[in-house]
């Protein structure tokens, strides 16, 4: 039996969107504390969005180089299921952060190149999962959520201990095409399903799940319909 596919709808910020994510059938949804982001919460927002998922789905909280004080007060508000780091944050404070907080990390790494997959044995195996994201245009204020891709070629026959996801400049339009290439176990999606920075769209959000998942049933019929 192939693993199901994780679908991660990140950046979410309003109620109507998150229920749009929640009905839709997202494993994981995803919130921003990173100031400078047109996704980003308050504190505040973010215990009455916490409250909304009631389970529904896995809680990420994103930051960026977050110190120890910031994350408390993150962790105090969401509740997060996971801790999503997508700055430059070493494996030493992956594990830092683990160990503080005894919560699962997931480390975003960025790749543009084949190049940049040489940094992905120091985290694999210290994050609990690793997601690729592609590299921020150069002189971008954020780490993601730029809308960029990468060359979704370099991560085929990719094998890892931790589990992965892709992200960067996915969308309804291409996350069969990404999933058909990569064999992804799971995809995340940020400004991809957006009408405009930080405003998601509800049909946007249900399409990209919807496709996200057709893509894996297809997959699927066709490694069984030709086993090798």
């Amino acid at each position: 039996m192939p693993t199901p596919l994780t679908v991660k709808i990140c950046g979410l910020s309003t109620a109507p969107t998150l229920a749009a994510a929640l009905n839709a059938g997202a494993d994981m949804v995803g919130f921003v504390f990173f100031s400078p982001s047109p996704r980003h919460l308050s504190l505040e927002t973010a215990r009455t969005l916490s409250a909304q998922v009631g389970g529904r789905a896995l809680k990420v909280a994103l930051s960026v180089d977050a110190d120890d004080a910031l994350l408390d007060g993150i962790v105090a508000a969401l509740a997060p299921d996971w801790l999503q780091l997508h700055g430059r944050e070493t494996p030493e404070r992956v594990s830092a952060i683990k160990a503080r907080f005894g919560l699962p990390v997931m480390k975003a790494l960025h790749i543009s190149t084949r190049d940049d997959l040489a940094a992905i044995p120091a985290y694999d195996g210290v994050a609990d999962r690793l997601m690729f994201d592609a590299k921020p245009p150069k002189g971008a204020l954020l780490p993601g959520g730029n809308g960029a891709a990468f060359d979704w070629t370099i991560l085929e026959n990719l094998s890892l201990q931790a589990p992965w996801m892709l992200s960067g400049g996915l969308g309804p339009d291409n996350v069969g095409e990404a999933l058909r290439i990569t064999r992804a176990p799971g995809v995340d999606v940020s400004s991809g399903v957006e009408r405009a920075p930080g405003v998601k769209d509800e049909g946007l959000i249900a399409d990209f799940v919807a496709r996200a998942r057709a893509a894996v049933a297809l997959l699927s019929l066709g490694s069984a319909a030709n086993p090798a």
